[in-house]
């Protein structure tokens, strides 16, 4: 009957002479849902499970298109993994150590002399503390202005449009809701036989609160992560060693772009050992004891440090949602398979982030947000994923976007290469900060921007005028005939522009 019945209602709705406009379209929808009153689900147009980048940003950005909506955040701090213990944290202490490398062996040469400097350590873990203090009572703030609800505890599926939460003050309440968002983000991803303590075996999270600086420390994995904490802890003092599997550090990243990095980290006394598998571990005694060996198979080595930091990418955070209750479909990652509103198989159910394939970065968690709860509102919501943005927050940066010159040839793309050194930039020069280059990549007969690579210092500013001509389809031409202010960093990407479709200036 009840199905009957909304069939009824959906005909009648249809054949109405009304308007098609977004606030029409979610009235039906939210009308066809109200048919269910056994299911409460009118309380809430939109529930969000997660607030960290993705689901914050979606409960923000619901409640200003007028949709009443919750977010259920286990952690009791908004800004998920994020803002608490990854992005935010990670890029105060490497702006910190940063400062004091500065500090330590640049500042006399720009006639800065000071008598000693020294790391205080307690000093620098509170400024960290106090920055992602700060922001997550912040976020808490928006969720005020927006009206969004915040439900602090651990959220699971009842059914298709209920959540039981496991409060943080130790109740349990349900919310209910129209349209339900999975936003969980991801989690550390282990590896076999080694287990993670967060003192002397850490993840990320632990190599940001370590107490003490670690005299020698190895980082199994050389991704971003991996890199960027390496860094850290090698600008302070440690010892730094990074154990890769793979032939290459930061694989995805353009190989001519890689190998210069590569090299500028060499130059920090970070080591590389690549094409290298971990195969045993033993942190019985006062330090940690890494067995490893050839990936292809060969002799074994130990490798001895005082700290030990697994950092071998990240895995879906799906755990206890209770998703196979109601019938979520996930692939063998453990990610929630969706179509391109972000709908799961599961009507009225939604996944947004790192629990859904695409790149686990917090930017593109908040488009993901965005564009899902401008379908749910009957807008048009829309993210590209070949043209989001990636940055290695090390010294110097390393940030790009579009393909790489490796892709392009795989695919058999045609393309121009333009190139320009930071070496021959007027502003680099004069702040002494010359180490690095702008790479662009465009279709050889149309001229469109395919892939633009920027190894600098804020690299990961600098990207963001790349991101935009990618985005609206410009040419390496239209980049070199914008006027680009003197002297700026931001000059050498109009030389490298001019270098792509004709000759630069200044080299």
């Amino acid at each position: 009957m009840a199905m009957a019945s909304l069939a009824r209602r959906k005909a009648y709705f249809l054949t109405r002479n009304i308007s098609n406009s977004p606030a029409d379209a979610l009235r039906f929808s939210l009308s066809l849902t109200r048919g269910f009153a056994s299911s409460g689900s009118d309380e809430n147009d939109v529930v969000i499970i997660g607030g960290g980048p993705g689901g914050y940003v979606a409960a923000i950005k619901a409640a200003q298109l007028g949709l009443k909506t919750t977010c259920i955040e286990k952690r009791g701090a908004l800004g998920g993994t994020c803002l608490n213990v990854g992005c935010i944290p990670s890029k105060a202490l490497l702006h910190s150590s940063h400062m004091y490398h500065e500090a330590k062996h640049v500042f006399a040469k720009h006639g800065v002399k000071v008598s000693s400097v020294e790391v205080d350590l307690p000093a620098m873990l509170a400024q960290k503390d106090t920055a992602v203090k700060n922001l997550t009572r912040g976020v808490e703030s928006l969720f005020k202005k927006n009206k969004v609800n915040y439900v602090k505890g651990y959220g699971k599926f009842l059914s298709p449009n209920e959540v039981s939460v496991d409060t943080t003050d130790g109740e349990n309440t349900v919310v209910k809701g129209k349209h339900i968002i999975v936003a969980t983000g991801s989690d550390v991803k282990s590896l076999p036989g080694i287990t993670i303590d967060e003192k002397k075996i850490v993840s990320s999270t632990g190599a940001l609160c370590l107490t003490e600086i670690p005299k020698k420390l190895i980082v199994i994995g050389a991704g971003y992560i991996g890199l960027e904490m390496g860094s850290v802890w090698g600008r302070l003092g440690s010892e730094v060693t990074v154990v890769e599997f793979a032939a290459d550090i930061v694989p995805a990243m353009d190989g001519e772009i890689r190998k210069q990095f590569q090299r500028s980290l060499e130059k920090q006394s970070m080591k590389f050992m690549l094409k290298t598998k971990v195969v045993g571990v033993d942190s019985s005694g006062d330090g940690v004891k890494l067995m490893v060996e050839p990936a292809e198979g060969g002799e074994q080595t130990t490798l001895e440090a005082d700290i030990v930091l697994v950092s071998a990418g990240r895995t879906p955070f799906t755990s206890g949602l209770d998703l196979e209750k109601i019938g979520v479909e996930t692939d063998k990652g453990g990610r929630i398979l969706v179509n391109e509103r972000f709908s799961t198989n599961v009507s009225g159910v939604y996944a947004i982030g790192d629990v859904i394939p695409g790149p686990m970065l917090a930017h593109k968690a908040e488009e993901d947000g965005v564009a899902c709860v401008e379908f749910i509102a009957g807008k048009h919501g829309h993210v590209d994923y070949d043209k989001v943005p990636g940055v290695v927050y090390t010294h110097p940066e390393v940030a790009s976007v579009g393909k790489t010159e490796e892709q392009l040839k795989k695919e058999g793309v045609s393309y121009n290469v333009g190139k320009f050194p930071f070496m021959a930039n007027s502003r680099a020069k004069a702040i002494d900060t010359v180490e690095g280059m702008v790479k662009i990549l465009a279709d050889k007969e149309t001229d469109k921007i395919l892939g633009v690579h920027i190894m600098s210092p804020n690299a990961g500013e600098l990207i963001h005028e790349a991101v935009l001509a990618i985005n609206y389809d410009a040419s390496s031409e239209d980049i070199a005939r914008v006027c680009h202010a003197h002297p700026t960093m931001s000059e050498a990407i109009k030389e490298a522009a001019m270098a792509t479709y004709d000759k630069p200036i200044h080299m």
